[in-house]
């Protein structure tokens, strides 16, 4: 039995966000949780939360079971929408500033022991 968590419109560009992402894609969410704790990027603090969420969510679905196995099935990183700014520039121009957004979807799974 697998369970979903989304973050939306994370305020952080998702080429940032995937370079955490990668990191943690496919290990156990204890092994997961530690090497975010310790990775020196913002990403990690947001992916926290978002890793602690789903396998919150998991221990819901399955109240009757110990999470051992819990692993990061599938994780990806979107891009969300651009929030776009003026910022003044010389001789009365303007530049355009895009704040970029992205989405994060952790699926959490147990593994299966044969």
């Amino acid at each position: 039995m697998e369970a979903v968590a989304k973050l939306r419109n994370c305020p952080m560009s998702a080429r940032k966000m995937r370079l955490v992402v990668d990191l943690i894609r496919g290990v156990d969410v204890d092994k997961a949780l530690n090497i975010l704790k310790y990775t020196n990027k913002e990403a990690a603090i947001w992916l926290e939360k978002l890793v602690l969420s789903a396998a919150n969510n998991w221990q819901q679905k399955n109240e009757d079971t110990e999470p051992e196995g819990l692993y990061i099935k599938t994780i990806w990183c979107d891009e969300g929408t651009q929030i776009k700014r003026f910022q003044p520039a010389p001789q009365g121009r303007a530049h355009r500033i895009l704040k970029r957004r992205n989405h994060v979807t952790v699926i959490v799974d147990t593994r299966v022991s044969a």
